[in-house]
């Protein structure tokens, strides 16, 4: 077998071979799960070994298989869609890991959250720290993971919120809509750079600079 060091391009199937992103403090596994081509994340503090999963989404034999034997401390689920949590409760109660989400989301999720996250709160993995950043629209809780790499750019885990082409559904109501861009924009595009990774709940990653000269498009479609 080659020992030749995979290029990470962040493309990945379900049922296919997962992703990994070796980032400088923090190693990211990229899956796909699910019949709807959801995005689980496994982060993993290079330093202490730590981990946190972003979304136990689905094919929990799947998620156990890229946790292996280290298992995982957290698990964060990033809004209520069942999409998002169908696998939750297998992988917490195989690892006896804690549940992570907002309180405005919970009542959505029948597994006990075990820590609320609120606005610009810390998230702690090993040495690592993640910003919470909560967004309004798509779901009342959602909510977004901010990783300041040290000498790089910035990493952002989206869910549903922001999406390479747009933002998430907001179910035909303009309100919801004017909610989630206006989030999107004051807490993401207006204080990160072009260079900041996006990782989403489906599909590609894509990055701030790439999407941000279509802001006016999604302003002016209202999706």
């Amino acid at each position: 077998m080659s020992d030749a060091v995979v290029e990470y391009t962040g493309e990945v199937v379900v049922g296919g071979v997962p992703a990994v992103r070796e980032l400088t403090g923090l190693r990211m596994t990229k899956v796909a799960v699910g019949s709807y081509d959801n995005n689980a994340y496994l982060l993993e503090c290079t330093a202490t070994g730590e981990r946190l999963l972003i979304d136990a989404a689905a094919d929990p034999e799947t998620l156990l298989e890229v946790l292996g034997s280290g298992g995982v401390g957290q698990v964060l689920t990033t809004h209520f869609h069942f999409d998002h949590w169908g696998a939750l409760r297998d992988v917490v109660e195989a690892t006896g890991a804690a549940t992570l989400m907002h309180p405005a989301d919970t009542v959505g999720v029948p597994v006990p959250t075990d820590q609320h996250v609120r606005d610009g709160e810390e998230i702690r993995v090993g040495d690592v720290s993640l910003r919470a950043v909560h967004l309004v629209g798509h779901t009342l809780g959602s909510l977004a993971l901010v990783y300041a790499e040290p000498g790089g750019p910035h990493h952002v885990w989206t869910g549903d919120c922001l999406f390479p082409g747009g933002v998430g559904k907001t179910h035909g109501e303009p309100a919801l809509f004017d909610a989630l861009i206006g989030g999107v924009v004051d807490k993401l595009f207006d204080v990160y750079g072009d260079d900041t990774w996006l990782y989403p709940g489906h599909g590609r990653d894509t990055t701030l600079g790439a999407e941000r000269p279509h802001l006016g498009e999604w302003r002016e479609r209202g999706w």
